[in-house]
């Protein structure tokens, strides 16, 4: 037992972050790029932002 929960249970929480990780990246390469083009789109005709 370690930090009061029993082996297996690490063995969960363990695969639950490697199933995660690797959705949260790829989350935030989408969101980076989704925020990109917003920024790109909303420039005006003197490249202010309204």
């Amino acid at each position: 037992m370690f930090l009061g929960l029993e082996w297996y249970w690490w063995l969960v929480i363990l695969a639950a972050l490697a199933v995660s990780i690797p959705f949260k990246v790829r989350f935030m390469k989408w969101w980076n790029q989704r925020e990109k083009e917003e920024k790109k789109e909303h420039h005006g005709k003197w490249g202010d932002d309204e």
